[in-house]
C-alpha cells in the first residue's frame, strides 16, 4: 500500500535529477535552467503518480468501471512539446535551442520514470544524459564548428575584398557576405556583414587577428 511519504519521496528523487540536468545546461548558460528542469521533472512525476494511484476511490465505488491509468502520463509527452518549442530559436538561418528542448523531453521521461517508482532507470538514464552533454561538448570543442556573425565598417571596396581574400586564405568558411554603402561626411563608408563557419579550436585568435586593421569590428555568436 502505497503512503503520502512514497509519494513525496518519488517527486523528490524526481526534482533532484531534473534538477542536475538543469544545472548543467544553466552552466552553459542555456535558456532552460536549473528551476525549469526541476518543475518539468517534479510535474511529470506528479501527473505520472496522480495517473496510477489517483483514481483508486473511483475504482473502489465503481468496479465495473473501466478507465486507462496511462492516460494522464501520455499526455505529459504532448505538453513537454510546448515547452520544447518555446527555448528553438531560429535565428539568422541557424536554429538554436534544440539541445536543451532535447533535455527537457528527457527530463520528464525521467520524471514520469520516478513518478511509476523506477529509480534505478531513472538515475541511470540522468547519468547517460549527463555523460552525453558533457563528452559531446568537449568533442564539439575540439573537432567541432561553430557560426559567427561578424561585422565591421570598411573605407572603401578595396578592402572589403582584401579581408575577404583574408578570410579565404585562412581556410575560414564564408556562408554569407553583404556589403552595404553608407555616405558621409568624409565620404562613402563600407558596412560588410559576414556569416562565417570557424572551428572552434582556432576561435577567436584567427579572426581577430584577420579584422583587427578594421574599426567598429562585432562579433555575434549565431550557434
Amino acid at each position: 500500500m502505497m503512503t503520502t511519504t512514497d509519494f513525496i519521496f518519488r517527486l523528490a528523487v524526481a526534482a533532484l535529477l531534473g534538477g542536475s540536468i538543469g544545472f548543467e545546461r544553466e552552466c552553459r548558460a542555456k535558456d532552460a535552467g536549473v528551476r525549469t528542469h526541476f518543475l518539468v521533472a517534479l510535474g511529470s512525476a506528479l501527473f505520472m503518480i496522480l495517473s496510477q494511484y489517483g483514481f483508486n476511490d473511483l475504482a473502489g465505488h465503481f468496479p465495473h468501471l473501466s478507465y486507462d491509468p496511462s492516460r494522464i502520463a501520455s499526455q505529459v509527452v504532448t505538453g513537454i512539446g510546448f515547452i520544447g518549442a518555446g527555448t528553438i530559436i531560429f535565428q539568422k538561418h541557424v536554429i538554436k535551442g534544440l539541445t536543451t528542448a532535447a533535455g527537457l523531453w528527457v527530463t520528464s521521461a525521467i520524471g514520469l520514470t520516478c513518478g511509476s517508482g523506477m529509480y534505478t532507470l531513472a538515475i541511470a538514464t540522468t547519468l547517460l544524459v549527463l555523460i552525453c552533454l558533457e563528452t559531446l561538448n568537449f568533442i564539439i570543442n575540439r573537432f567541432g564548428f561553430r557560426n559567427l556573425a561578424v561585422t565591421f565598417e570598411a573605407p572603401d571596396k578595396a578592402s572589403a575584398g582584401r579581408i575577404l581574400k583574408k578570410i579565404k586564405s585562412a581556410g575560414l568558411q564564408l556562408s554569407s557576405c553583404q556589403i552595404h554603402e553608407n555616405h558621409t561626411e568624409k565620404g562613402p563608408r563600407y558596412l560588410v556583414t559576414m556569416e562565417l563557419k570557424i572551428k572552434r579550436s582556432t576561435y577567436p585568435s584567427n579572426v581577430i587577428a584577420i579584422l583587427q586593421e578594421f574599426n567598429g569590428v562585432s562579433f555575434e555568436d549565431i550557434e
